[in-house]
């Protein structure tokens, strides 16, 4: 892709305005703490430390936005307590310019490696020092300092108590985490009517497991159709396309094929009843005829052999998820779906975090190069801002701070959306100020609204945010005795300066995404391959096979898979010619993986008891498996084609003309899963064969 046309797509999106629920009690909850924090403080302490205390309400309210399953008093209190600790320190180095900057680079380094923690940690550490730029030139004292630092943690007190006593849908985002694991399972039912070879998006379950870990205390506290509905979502996936799929179940056509349909569908509406039952809270409703298709004597009449096993396993965990959807719980849940996951409190978190963020120092990481590209761009737009004669020289770092996202897209994006929500945020409250002359009540009153309506419609845009987020700022610090008359031309210069250097700043120092797509590829592969392998085990030995080891190789490929979708879609937005790998070879490559592990999957939903006797053939299968695909994860780094003899060798073997009859081979589920699993690899490599040759063509126009 072009730079001209990056621009023009990251421009457009940075201004898309997008419709989405909009939460009011919430965005009134936030307002509410702000107007309480900053009322106190101008009666008690005057409109400047007011304007500090309303920094620290406002800012530690946002992080109770942010997409995090902790228990949003705790975002609040790190949010204000961090804010607090870092306007302090700044401000008793602000006089000494270079101790100022060193302090500077430290912190906003700091902040940019908290993206190894996750993004909520990421954002609350950047913002906290983008708002800490702000803060630092309200105090005139060391003691006034430490006065605004306590008023800002008491603002993410504020908040943290508001929280407690009126909470808005107690465990709400992990009802709807959960209720949209089940509607995804519901829609991937409905479409296995038509397509019974359809792909599922893992990122509904991957939501929902994140949600599930918990703390001691919350485990006490759950309700009871938060537990364990989760895990049965899980086992019904591979139920579903195990019932679906021609090659591993019932005919394409014929009366067993309408049959199935009939089940997928009635499954679907179940599990939609399941879903709105769990997100608001509800009895399940569910039509006698849905139940009535599931349970009919037909299904032991009509289907036979797998099918007819996956049929009576639907029923079973159907009625698992509307027994725990109507809160009460199963009555004999299995053992692995009584077990909480567990999550570390806040100080059990501090190592975990400074351990991903070591796991970051690397020459090749994103984060790192993301941290080093903020700490610069701070100290250059800080000494920038203080050159220019416009005085507020914070705007120009503040912005680039606010903006910078370890990845290309959301940078450039940010960075159009803030300068034009800047523009017209500063020119509204500029104008209101102009008519209106407010004084110090009504600029706290105003300061108040641009906040709730920024809590309001926060998710619909990046450029709406900004509007109210710029118009917040001129009449808080307004009220703090700001110089209104210069609010819009030095803001939106410096703005626009502070953008200016986030974007030539990634240009300069890049972490493009994709150089590192065959890496991301060949790391799918390896874990298809080790998670395929790891069903065969259980087939080769049943009685000593762990079915905690299929669980967690199933988990490791589907991060593999969420990766490289995540790193394809942040490469289409990169100006860079030279791709690493086709857009065409991507897909097919792509799909010849996801059938790969679809085909593991469909195993797994047979996998025998461990009275079973042990599948002759499988062992040696599983082993090629590993070897091959960590041998074609090689080839593909190394922009070679991927070759399979050894796992062809082994599958041809079984049916070999010249093979031994009194040597026993599989059973025709095995031989059919490994015929499939074979085809997956094939058609793997025959996606690779162009790419080689098309990334040469594109490495010399590059």
């Amino acid at each position: 892709m072009s730079w001209s046309r990056a621009l023009r797509e990251t421009a457009r999106s940075g201004l898309t305005v997008e419709r989405r629920r909009l939460e009011p009690l919430i965005a009134l909850r936030g307002a509410v703490g702000l107007a309480l924090v900053v009322g106190l403080s101008l009666a008690l302490f005057g409109p400047v430390i007011a304007a500090g205390s309303a920094f620290g309400a406002f800012q530690a309210a946002i992080a109770t936005f942010q997409r995090s399953w902790r228990p949003r008093p705790v975002l609040a209190l790190v949010s204000g307590a961090s804010l607090a600790v870092s306007t302090f320190v700044g401000y008793v180095t602000v006089s000494h310019t270079l101790l100022f900057l060193s302090v500077l680079v430290v912190w906003t380094f700091a902040a940019g490696m908290a993206w190894a923690a996750g993004p909520t940690g990421g954002i609350i550490a950047a913002s906290n020092v983008a708002i800490m730029l702000v803060t630092i030139t309200l105090p005139t004292s060391v003691a006034d300092a430490a006065a605004h630092a306590a008023v800002m943690a008491l603002g993410g007190l504020v908040q943290a108590v508001l929280i407690v006593l009126f909470p808005v849908r107690r465990w709400g985002a992990q009802r709807d985490a959960l209720a949209d694991a089940l509607a995804a399972e519901a829609d991937y039912a409905r479409s296995l009517r038509h397509d019974p070879t359809v792909h599922f998006d893992p990122v509904p379950l991957m939501t929902a497991r994140s949600a599930a870990a918990v703390t001691s205390r919350q485990a006490r506290r759950r309700p009871a159709e938060l537990h364990g509905a989760r895990g049965i979502a899980e086992r019904l996936r591979p139920v579903l396309a195990s019932l679906a799929d021609p090659a591993l179940g019932v005919p394409a056509e014929g009366l067993e094929r309408a049959w199935v349909r009939e089940m997928l569908a009635a499954a679907g509406s179940v599990l939609d009843a399941a879903a709105t039952a769990v997100r608001h809270g509800e009895p399940v409703r569910i039509a006698a005829t849905d139940l009535g298709v599931l349970r009919t004597p037909d299904n032991e009449v009509i289907l036979v052999g797998p099918p007819r096993r996956a049929a009576d396993r639907l029923n079973v965990l159907l009625a698992d998820v509307i027994e725990i959807a109507e809160g009460a719980g199963t009555r004999a849940p299995a053992a692995h779906a009584t077990q909480t996951r567990r999550r570390p409190g806040l100080l059990r978190l501090v190592p975990v975090v400074l351990a991903a963020m070591r796991r970051e120092l690397h020459r090749r990481s994103p984060i790192l190069r993301h941290a080093v590209r903020v700490s610069v761009v701070a100290a250059t737009g800080y000494l920038l801002g203080a050159a220019l004669p416009f005085g507020h020289g914070y705007w120009a770092p503040m912005a680039a701070v606010m903006v910078m996202r370890p990845d290309f897209s959301q940078t450039y994006s940010r960075s159009v959306a803030r300068f034009g929500g800047t523009v017209v945020g500063v020119a509204l409250a500029t104008g209101i100020v102009q008519a209106v002359r407010p004084g110090v009540t009504v600029a706290a009153g105003l300061a108040v609204i641009c906040a709730f309506l920024m809590y309001l419609l926060m998710r619909t845009g990046y450029a709406v945010s900004q509007v109210c987020v710029s118009a917040y700022v001129v009449f808080l610090l307004g009220m703090a005795g700001d110089d209104w008359s210069q609010t819009v031309p030095e803001r939106v210069v410096l703005t626009l300066v502070g953008g200016l250097l986030a974007m030539v700043s990634y240009a300069v120092f890049p972490a493009w995404e994709t150089p590192r797509l065959r890496n991301r590829l060949a790391g799918w592969l390896t874990t298809d391959g080790r998670y395929a392998a790891t069903v065969l085990d259980h087939y080769a030995d049943p009685a000593t096979a762990d079915l905690e080891d299929v669980r967690t190789a199933l988990l490791t490929t589907r991060e593999a898979r969420v990766a490289w979708q995540e790193a394809l879609e942040t490469a289409q937005h990169e100006p860079v010619r030279h791709r690493g790998i086709s857009r065409t070879a991507a897909d097919d490559a792509q799909k010849a993986l996801a059938q790969l592990g679809r085909v593991a999957m469909l195993m797994e939903a047979h996998l025998p008891a461990a009275s079973a006797d042990p599948v002759p053939g499988a062992a040696e299968l599983a082993e090629a498996l590993r070897t091959s695909t960590e041998q074609g994860a090689r080839a593909v780094r190394e922009r070679r084609v991927p070759d399979w003899e050894p796992v062809r060798r082994v599958v041809e073997g079984w049916d070999a003309p010249g093979a031994d009859p009194a040597v026993p081979v599989p059973g025709p589920f095995v031989r059919g899963g490994a015929v499939l699993l074979l085809q997956a690899l094939e058609d793997f490599s025959r996606g690779l064969e162009g790419a080689a040759s098309t990334d040469g063509r594109e490495g010399e126009a590059s």
